[in-house]
């Protein structure tokens, strides 16, 4: 299998509130069904001086600002400095980490934001880890269920990897710049410090240093 695919390749800048978990893990969509239980037991351990617990098993860092508006079920962790807007909807099993911004109409399910990401406007991020620094454009959208249920695999080269994973959204390196209305499909895996093109379809992995443009024109970032 690549080893640009492994979890130290994509996330050289570290794992954040999600390093034990992401620390045992050699790809990191191995631990996709681990997320809820993670954010449990991290939780009940999170001193109460700089973390509120609210009921459903939420957790939420006091120098985070929450909009009144948004929504948090169950299972959740916000990290300090992050920010919550308008009619940001966390469903469940939302790993929030520091300085986030997770904006207006953001779904977020069973998912990891490790830190500095951005997703502003109208997101949806289900079953997917998004590295250090990533920003999200207006409209991106993390597919994670295929068409016809079966299990995501992922494309790397000529290689077809199995996930084993039924719904499996997107794996996002650190430093990652996506443009508006991107749809990921399931099983995308982008490496570090990318740029993905406004309105294109992602399928497969994506290198480190790659431009994707529309068309499915892959360049390198020039040093």
């Amino acid at each position: 299998m690549d080893k640009f695919l492994t979890t130290k390749a994509l996330f050289p800048h570290g794992y954040g509130a999600a390093e034990e978990l992401l620390n045992n893990s050699e790809y990191p969509w191995e631990i996709l069904k681990d997320i809820g239980s993670f954010i449990e037991a991290l939780g009940n351990k999170l001193p109460e001086s700089d973390y509120i617990r609210h009921p459903g098993n939420v957790w939420i860092a006091r120098s985070a600002t929450i909009a009144q508006s948004a929504f948090l079920g169950t299972n959740i962790i916000v990290g300090p400095g992050t920010v919550i807007r308008h009619c940001a909807f966390l469903r469940g099993n939302a790993l929030i980490g520091n300085n986030c911004v997770v904006g207006n109409s953001t779904e977020i399910k069973n998912s990891i934001l490790i830190e500095e990401v951005e997703t502003p406007h109208f997101n949806y991020i289900g079953d997917s880890i998004l590295g250090y620094g990533t920003h999200l454009g207006a409209g991106v959208i993390t597919s994670n269920i295929k068409s016809d249920r079966t299990n995501v695999e992922i494309r790397a080269s000529d290689d077809r990897i199995k996930t084993e994973l039924r719904k499996m959204g997107a794996i996002i390196g650190d430093l990652v710049e996506i443009g508006c209305n991107a749809v990921l499909n399931p099983g995308t895996v982008i490496g570090v410090g990318s740029r993905i093109y406004p309105l294109t379809m992602v399928r497969g992995y994506v290198p480190s240093h790659s431009i994707l443009k529309q068309d499915g024109t892959l360049l390198a970032i020039k040093a």
